[in-house]
């Protein structure tokens, strides 16, 4: 019986390892064709952000109102620019990577105000957003 509980333990061991996805993201890649929203607060003199309301209220509000075409959200703080002594030239940087544009647009429309409204909760940065195509990922 030990011997069976000895030659046993090591193969359930390994299962429990293999099967511990702690290191992998829960989203997949974003896929040729998929859109990303670029959502970019640019640093500067007497700028305030609030990162941990960002990304606990503001950003998974937004998300919500994306629903389906929403394929996932990250969120960027900036550190330093192009050397260590540089300051960030954002702050921060949200995405939503989504299926459709049009889809995005309107769901944004009609949660205008309540989007607007929450900037106040965490920034006095007046964001900048670029829409892109995602057209080559490398892996």
């Amino acid at each position: 019986m030990m011997s069976k509980i000895n030659f046993l333990l090591p193969i359930f061991a390994f299962i429990g390892f293999i099967s511990c996805k702690t290191s992998q993201s829960n989203h997949s890649s974003p896929e040729t064709g998929t859109f990303k929203v670029a959502i970019l607060y640019p640093n500067g003199e007497d700028k305030t952000f609030d990162m941990n309301y960002y990304e606990k209220k503001h950003m998974p509000m937004v998300a919500g109102f994306l629903g389906k075409n929403l394929k996932f959200y990250e969120i960027d703080r900036g550190i330093a620019g192009r050397t260590p002594n540089d300051k960030a030239p954002f702050v921060a940087i949200g995405y939503f990577y989504i299926s459709d544009v049009a889809e995005y647009n309107k769901a944004i429309a009609q949660n205008r105000d309540a989007v607007i409204n929450d900037f106040k909760n965490y920034t006095n940065i007046q964001p900048v957003v670029q829409i892109s195509e995602i057209k080559q990922l490398v892996y």
